[in-house]
């Protein structure tokens, strides 16, 4: 089975377990200032496993593309990559770990036919403080399991992950881990969790590649959850079990699993491949690199593995709406393309390259995506225009780098003492560079004229211009310009600090989705629909939203519209917005079959797909509906409540547009506050 094979098996598998099949999240989620990206099965899910009931039923699975921007400089090894897709069923309340366990064991050996001697799991060993007893539920039920492939499961305590690198194997099975490996909560940590905080345990399934020995450098034994690369999970079941309360932990009536494996995982499994990258909706991109390089993927693994991966996540991002610029989703979009493009120099591709990439990635996912297929020629005329356009500012760079080393050289030449100077390596962070027989840079005695460091200046014309490190660096030398001995630890510094602050802002953003559902974000939410009927009524019906995002100080709505708003139109806009919030409209919600609500009138954000039936929000009544739009919420009970504080006293703010601008080429942008 391939990759495709394994995404369509999986989902038959669970249709015919009485599963509604729901269309994947866009990788952009729409009115979340929480993230980014959509970056695990269950983000989009959550508000469900929550409490909420899903219009599809207690049963669902899907396959979700998911995106993680903060793993970008992990992509080159064998496992790592900011684009995956993970499988994923959930039970809301229904069924739960003796259903959900042998269900994945029998696809994962009888569907999928992966070889049970290379299976192992783990469970909860439980958590004494908080009164959670041992998870032996799931780990007899895996006994079972193992038994009917005649494999006698022993079952061995761990702990902690550093635990299991001094207690190993153990010739064991199923693996105790504790609250670090295998609980989850949005909290992170069972002593986090506040009161009303849903969570539980999680049993994990791990595949043994036999023939990887065990790496000492991470340890003294090996164990499912080491680093050296011989086990690779693949799957997780969470059961969302217990409440957190004001007196500790209890049961929770209506208990839920959530599920999520790696469909990229899982096939290279099938593949007994711990690499990753000869799966079947990764390979042809690097069959393709081959053909248009003439180089091989066993020469230039690393190159070929960043080049196939950002440019799948950059595919994606295109289908889902996303164009390349310098903020939020379009500026990370724009920092895997040009990485993608800075790794196609080292393979020797200096041409535009991408319309012969991209075609090759969406026809890998037109079949099972019809969203793909739908927007394939535009995808590829996006990431082709800025692939044209990095080429341009790769000429820009050029020139700036002249510019900035200008005052260097020329006091280096004056400093230089006679004969020739010392060369030193020259390979780039990242080992981006050849042989120290092709590349070197020149030793630079002394302070420089501007006061920054060379590896700063490279780091500025790398971040700020988008210009490959290893291109400067030749530049540099083919100008005779001495460059800082320790350049190269001059760069890495600024380029750890520059991850420090991604890693800082991505930590604790996603607590699941809800983490940006205070009442002022619902004021907002519900401001932004009450804008896009106050602007369809000025502009017209053919106005749709393009984007939104919503913090805790204001709006920012995106539609369509080719020129900028005239200050009659801005006032306008206020005015009916002001108007609707004062008549205290009601603000409710309703289930409708997709084709019904789109029959009556209501409207959806852009790139939104539907599964059978959907949430139709309405604010007003009769004759008096002042917007009707699909939505998943959460929005205010009635309009005047953007007026009030959180205890219902009326504040005297109003709704003011803040900015009107341009966003990109046809689409405009407001950010507006109750003031």
């Amino acid at each position: 089975m391939n990759a495709q094979d394994i995404r369509n098996a999986y989902l038959n598998y669970f249709t015919e377990r009485g599963h509604e099949v729901i269309p994947r999240a866009r990788l952009v989620p729409d009115n979340d200032p929480t993230t980014l990206f959509t970056g695990s099965g269950m983000q989009p899910l959550l508000p469900y496993l929550l409490g909420e009931p899903h219009p599809e039923g207690v049963r669902l699975v899907d396959s979700q593309a998911c995106l993680r921007a903060q793993d970008i400089e992990e992509v080159g090894d064998n496992c790592h990559t900011t684009f995956f897709e993970m499988l994923g069923n959930w039970s809301l309340g229904d069924y739960f770990k003796a259903e959900q366990l042998p269900w994945f064991w029998e696809f994962l050996t009888d569907v999928v036919g992966l070889d049970p001697q290379k299976l192992h799991v783990t469970a909860f060993i439980g958590d004494e403080t908080n009164g959670i007893p041992k998870d032996t539920e799931s780990a007899e039920i895996w006994q079972k399991l193992f038994k009917t492939k005649g494999i006698d499961a022993q079952t061995v305590d761990i702990g902690s992950e550093a635990d299991g690198y001094t207690k190993g194997m153990q010739g064991g099975r199923i693996f105790y881990y504790d609250a670090s490996k295998n609980w989850w909560c949005r909290a992170g940590k069972i002593g986090d969790m506040p009161a009303g905080e849903p969570g539980g345990p999680d049993s994990e399934v791990f595949y043994e590649f036999d023939f990887i020995p065990h790496d000492t450098k991470w340890g003294k034994e090996c164990h499912p959850n080491c680093d050296c690369g011989r086990y690779m999970e693949i799957g997780n079941s969470v059961f969302m079990e217990y409440l957190r309360t004001e007196k500790g932990f209890e049961k929770l009536p209506a208990q839920n699993v959530d599920f999520g494996a790696g469909l990229e995982r899982i096939a290279a499994a099938q593949l007994n491949s711990p690499d990753m990258f000869k799966i079947s909706v990764i390979w042809p991109i690097i069959e393709k690199l081959e053909a248009i390089s003439g180089k091989s993927y066993d020469s230039h693994t690393e190159s070929m593995r960043v080049i196939a991966d950002h440019l799948r996540a950059a595919t994606f991002l295109a289908v889902d709406g996303v164009t390349p610029s310098n903020k939020e989703q379009g500026y990370v979009m724009r920092r895997l393309l040009r990485r993608a493009i800075r790794f196609a120099f080292e393979l020797g591709i200096e041409q535009n390259f991408l319309e012969a990439i991209v075609p090759v990635i969406a026809d890998m996912y037109a079949s099972d995506f019809p969203e793909v297929r739908e927007n394939r020629e535009n995808v590829i005329a996006v990431l082709v225009k800025e692939e044209k356009t990095f080429r341009q500012t790769l000429r820009k760079g050029l020139k700036e780098l002249e510019r900035l080393f200008e005052s260097q050289a020329h006091s280096n030449h004056e400093a230089q003492p006679t004969g020739h100077p010392e060369l030193v390596s020259g390979s780039t962070p990242g080992g981006e560079l050849g042989s120290e027989a092709t590349h070197g840079s020149r030793i630079k005695p002394g302070m420089t004229d501007t006061g920054r460091t060379h590896g700063e200046i490279l780091f500025t014309l790398y971040d700020t211009y988008g210009f490959p490190v290893e291109l400067s660096v030749e530049e540099v030398f083919k100008r005779d310009i001495a460059l800082d001995a320790d350049w190269h630890e001059q760069f890495d510094a600024k380029m750890a600090e520059q991850r420090a602050r991604s890693q800082t802002a991505a930590k604790g953003v996603f607590k699941g989705g809800l983490g940006g559902h205070t009442m002022q974000h619902k004021r907002y939410h519900t401001g932004t629909h009450l804008l896009q009927s106050a602007l369809r009524e000025i502009f017209g019906s053919e106005l749709r939203q393009h984007g939104s995002n919503i913090t805790e100080e204001r709006l920012r709505f995106d539609f369509n519209l080719d020129r900028k708003m005239t200050p009659e139109e801005v006032a306008r806009a206020e005015e009916l917005v002001n108007q609707w919030i004062a008549e205290d409209h009601p603000v409710k919600f309703t289930e409708y079959p997709t084709q019904q609500a789109l029959d009556m009138g209501a409207i959806g954000p852009f790139g939104e797909r539907y599964g059978e039936t959907v949430k139709v929000y309405q604010m007003g009544v009769d004759d008096r509906i002042v917007s009707l739009e699909i939505c998943g919420g959460p929005h205010v009970d009635h309009t005047g409540q953007l007026a009030q504080d959180d205890d219902g006293t009326p504040n005297g703010k109003h709704y003011k547009i803040l900015k009107e601008e341009a966003s990109s080429a046809g689409i405009r942008r407001i950010k507006a506050a109750m003031v």
